[in-house]
């Protein structure tokens, strides 16, 4: 229930973060939007590891470990991620991301033998294909936040690029979750490496490490407020989901997002979804009885 509950919560974080970074993404790029949040989280985060007392639970093995799942995860996911926010729109790119559900799942059982049981497999499919239909069949939107810049077919595939990087990047992490590391201080560790990552490809050649005329007093505090809830508690959220559970059920949990960005679209755009996105959900809410009851 703890794993279940912690997905359901980093579900409910990133939904909320995909609306307040498309403005950041759109007026600042991919790559400096991410390097600037995860800055800012990077910080956060050691120093409430430091003061949480939990880096004693992580030796170099550990840490070398949830380092490399940081550059899977945040490095190439996240950067593939918010590229391809700024060019499909929060919904379009939250519902192709949730492809990283059953490849967790997949994984989990190739990689770490996690067998997953018949009712849990069901659910699993329910989960992904409620929350394909709740995007798929809601009614379109003329609203800018929906609007597709550039090409439609390379969103897609660099999104579907994003979903591999997460689910490659939560197998890596596993196994270290499940042996009692902490999730603040392994959080602290991924996002730390992923920072100074986007840090040093700022410093290449032909790079830029500053963020241009874009970053505005407001887009740096909207860049904040997405990486304190996007990052900083639903990367914490979720870590907490692998230590207590199945990847693939926990990734599948934490994938709901579209379903949990239909209401905060409807309120914000005032456009509400229609019949189709509310079967869709509902489908994806049967997925998720199955899955806390298996």
């Amino acid at each position: 229930m703890i794993a279940n509950m912690a997905a359901l919560g980093a579900a409910l974080c990133w939904a909320a973060g995909g609306l307040i970074a498309i403005g950041p993404v759109r007026a600042l790029g991919s790559v400096a939007f991410n390097r600037l949040r995860l800055t800012i989280v990077a910080s956060g985060l050691l120093v409430a590891a430091s003061l949480l007392g939990g880096w004693h639970t992580l030796d170099t093995g550990a840490v070398l470990t949830l380092a490399l799942s940081g550059l899977t995860g945040i490095v190439l996911g996240d950067l593939a991620l918010f590229w391809s926010l700024g060019r499909l729109g929060p919904r379009r790119n939250v519902v192709v991301y949730a492809a990283n559900a059953p490849l967790t799942a997949l994984l989990g059982w190739i990689v770490l033998g996690e067998a997953l049981g018949t009712w849990t497999t069901l659910g699993i499919l329910l989960v992904t294909a409620g929350v394909m239909m709740a995007v798929a069949l809601r009614s379109g939107s003329t609203h800018s936040l929906e609007a597709i810049q550039g090409s439609l077919l390379a969103g897609v595939a660099v999104c579907l690029v994003a979903a591999c990087g997460q689910a490659i990047g939560s197998v890596i992490a596993k196994p270290v979750m499940a042996a009692g590391a902490d999730p603040v201080a392994s959080a602290a560790v991924r996002v730390t490496a992923a920072a100074l990552t986007l840090t040093v490809i700022g410093l290449l050649p032909g790079q830029k490490l500053g963020f241009g005329p874009g970053l505005t007093p407001r887009i740096a505090l909207l860049v904040a407020g997405n990486g304190f809830i996007g990052v900083g508690l639903g990367m914490t959220l979720l870590l907490v989901g692998l230590a207590h559970g199945n990847a693939g059920v926990v990734a599948t949990l934490s994938a709901l997002s579209p379903v949990l960005i239909l209401p905060m679209l409807w309120m914000l755009t005032g456009q509400r979804p229609g019949l189709g996105a509310w079967a869709g959900a509902a489908v994806a809410v049967a997925g998720v009885a199955l899955i806390a009851n298996r």
